[in-house]
Formats: C-alpha cells, sequence, structure tokens
C-alpha cells in the first residue's frame, strides 16, 4: 500500500478505499484531465489497474459509468468498471494502456490509426438512440459559445464587444446553434480526439466520456479531425472524412448526401466547437491555474479562419476575430 499525504485527504481516503479490494499495490499518478479529475495506475500482483478521483462536487461518477456501458455495448474498447463508490467519487477500472493516439501517431501509422478511430466512432453512432444522453440543445450549445465571450474575449483579450461586434457575435451564435440543431441527432463522445484514444489490437481505447450527449452528427468526426493539439494538412483531414462519410452512409447513419455538404456541416460544427475550446483553454488558465491550454489558441484561430474561407456564411467571423485580436494588441 503506499503511503498517504497528509496534505491530500483525497488521495489518503482513495488509498484505504482500495484497501479493501487489492491486497499489495502501489499507485503512481497515472494523467489528470483539465477537470477536477484525477488518475492513478494501480500496480498489484495481477497486473495494474486505473483508479479515478473525482472530487464531489465538482464531478460526478455516475455519467461515467453509464456511457462507459453504452459504449461497450456498441462494440468498443471503453474502460470497465470494476468497482464503484459513486458517492465519494471513486472508480476502480480496467487499464486500456500508458500512450495514447497524441503520443504515438507518426505518418507511417496515422492512416491506420485514424481509420480505426473512425471505424469505432461509426459503431458508436450506429448504437444511438434517443432519450439515453442528455439532449445537446439549444441551450447548451449557447452556454458553450459564452465560453468564447466572457473568457476568451472578456478575460483573456480583456476586451468589451462593441454594439456593432455584439449585434454581429449574436448573429453568428444563432446560426452557429441553427445549424447545429439542423443535423441528424447521434450519440456524441464531446472529446472525441487523439488525446482520448489509446492504440489497441482490437481498435482504439476510449477514454474521458463522460460528457456524452445526444446531438449533431458532425460533431465527433470533426473533434477527431481537427484537434486540440493536433493539426493535419486540409487535403489529409478531408480524405480521412471521406472515409467516415461513406462508412456512415453504409452504416444507415443520416449524413448528407454529399460529401462537400457534410464538410460544410463541419465547418459549422467545428466553428461551435473551437470557438468554446478559446474560451474553455483561456478559464483554464485565468480561474483553475492551468496555462498549458492557453498555448494552443492559435491553433483554434487557424481553425475558424479557414472554414469562413471556405464557408462564406461565416465570414464574419474571421472579420469579428481579426478586429478583436487588433483592438487587444499593446
Amino acid at each position: 500500500m503506499p503511503a498517504s499525504d497528509a496534505s491530500d485527504p483525497r488521495l489518503a481516503a482513495l488509498t484505504v478505499w482500495l484497501a479493501d479490494r487489492l491486497a499489495g499495490f502501489t499507485l503512481e499518478p497515472a494523467s489528470a484531465d483539465a477537470s477536477f479529475r484525477r488518475y492513478f495506475r494501480v500496480f498489484h500482483a495481477g497486473g495494474t489497474l486505473i483508479a479515478m478521483d473525482a472530487p464531489p462536487p465538482q464531478e460526478d461518477c455516475r455519467p461515467f459509468v453509464h456511457v462507459a456501458g453504452l459504449l461497450q455495448a456498441a462494440g468498443l474498447n471503453a474502460p470497465q468498471v470494476l468497482a464503484a463508490d459513486v458517492e465519494r467519487g471513486f472508480l476502480l477500472l480496467s487499464d486500456l494502456g500508458a500512450r495514447t493516439y497524441l503520443e504515438v501517431l507518426t505518418e507511417n501509422n496515422a492512416d491506420a490509426l485514424m481509420t480505426g478511430a473512425i471505424g469505432a466512432l461509426v459503431r458508436w453512432q450506429a448504437a444511438s438512440r434517443p432519450g439515453v444522453l442528455p439532449p445537446y440543445d439549444a441551450p447548451l450549445l449557447g452556454r458553450e459559445l459564452d465560453l468564447f465571450a466572457d473568457w476568451y474575449v472578456g478575460r483573456h483579450l480583456g476586451l468589451a464587444l462593441t454594439p456593432a461586434q455584439s449585434a454581429a457575435w449574436q448573429a453568428l451564435r444563432g446560426l452557429l446553434i441553427e445549424r447545429a440543431l439542423s443535423q441528424a441527432s447521434v450519440f456524441v463522445h464531446r472529446d472525441y480526439m487523439p488525446r482520448n484514444l489509446m492504440p489497441g489490437p482490437d481498435g482504439p481505447g476510449v477514454l474521458d466520456f463522460q460528457d456524452a450527449v445526444y446531438g449533431p452528427v458532425s460533431y465527433d468526426v470533426s473533434s477527431l479531425l481537427r484537434d486540440a493539439f493536433l493539426s493535419w494538412p486540409h487535403e489529409r483531414a478531408r480524405r480521412w472524412l471521406g472515409v467516415y462519410w461513406r462508412q456512415a452512409r453504409a452504416a444507415g447513419i443520416a449524413v448528407p448526401a454529399s460529401l462537400e455538404q457534410f464538410e460544410t456541416d463541419c465547418d459549422f460544427m467545428g466553428t461551435q466547437r473551437h470557438l468554446k475550446v478559446l474560451g474553455i483553454f483561456a478559464r483554464l488558465n485565468y480561474r483553475d491555474g492551468k496555462p498549458r491550454y492557453l498555448t494552443e489558441t492559435s491553433r483554434f484561430v487557424g481553425y475558424i479562419e479557414a472554414a469562413a474561407a471556405r464557408t462564406p456564411a461565416l465570414a464574419p467571423l474571421a472579420g469579428l476575430l481579426a478586429d478583436l485580436h487588433a483592438r487587444a494588441r499593446p
């Protein structure tokens, strides 16, 4: 049993909880994410497991347990929940490995790994049914977009929107919500990206799925191909988008009849996500003391600018961003 740190009472409590279930184990930090959750790798005589610490009231383990079951029922490789104390925020999980897609992707293996991720995504979406996950509805989409105005513009850039900018922003905000809601709804992982996928012999292991919802069909593939921490040349990403689109149509998933229309849907949906993430990364820096995420903001601005260049209805957003960045300069 590891020595508990008196300055970390949750680690001490987790250690005691594990001791009731395992004998002769040691713990090492496995990872932490952008939330309050922490993960520890548990070494014991039978191999390794993962312990999750999700402190209430900031985190709720129940959605994780629920979505893990949905993923497994759809044939995906999600962690098995071996023991749970959802009231205290402790889970004991199977271990899917120590390295993520983000750590292992290379020019040589990218096609194989991304094709595996696409196949798993199609299986996940093909298992979709309404009433099982929370809806990705207009209020939620709007709250996410408001993170951009509140945290990226207001806090990071230190600006208040002018009346003209506020009107332009509200029009764009409404357009992005409308276009998202016009798409077919499926199960949405909501963070389906290389950092949350683990290479494995039976397809990718899937992590960080507790915020899954029922919403726009283009969301997860946009997350995968326009990643927060890894960018691909547009033509290569579009080729993978074509692989997804053809598999989705073959599986009966309601994507548009043309790849071009679906790419436009991804431009709108990706832009909503990128604006949200700009806000989240600013909030992580200023509220939560996690500055490393803020270094990726230029990647998201680039994604938005590229989408605006392809999709005329998004051009005003590129102009708004340019104006804001110009005003924010010393």
